[in-house]
């Protein structure tokens, strides 16, 4: 399998995420940027999730039909033509860090699947619908991990 690349402007591998990206500041997407996935990747799809959660893994995001040649995401943005996902709380887009108060800072997972074919996943999805769509079509991937405490 391919690796891809996968950063933020906002902050590095395994730092904190800043105050600024968290739920409680509006749910702001952090920018991402990538590079360029490899040739057989015909779709890139995104997730962000919370495996520290006290429930078990929690999604903060879901994001599939990218362009490949998207190279990355503003802050607060959603690449154009992209379906946008049912996060955990509850709504449609990106849903902050939001660890219980005196936690220990949890990890937040952005991960970047491309995908040798196209999801067919719309606006509204689940992230049981993600994984199913990205099973046996993943050929290259990247992770970025940010923390957030409270």
């Amino acid at each position: 399998m391919d690796y891809i690349t996968l950063r933020s402007p906002a902050f590095s591998d395994h730092t904190p995420i800043p105050a600024e990206y968290a739920h409680a500041q509006g749910d702001v997407s952090p920018p991402l940027v990538w590079s360029p996935p490899p040739g057989a990747v015909a779709e890139l799809a995104l997730i962000c999730e919370d495996p520290d959660a006290p429930a078990g893994t929690f999604v903060h995001w879901l994001l599939a039909g990218i362009d490949p040649d998207a190279g990355g995401v503003e802050a607060g943005g959603v690449p154009e033509g992209a379906a946008v996902g049912r996060n955990d709380f509850g709504f449609r887009g990106y849903g902050g860090p939001h660890p219980p108060v005196g936690d220990d800072p949890h990890r937040y997972v952005f991960r970047l699947y491309g995908l040798s074919g196209a999801t067919g996943l719309k606006d509204g999805f689940t992230a049981d619908d993600f994984r199913t769509a990205v099973e046996g079509k993943t050929v290259a991937s990247g992770a970025l991990v940010g923390t957030y405490g409270r």
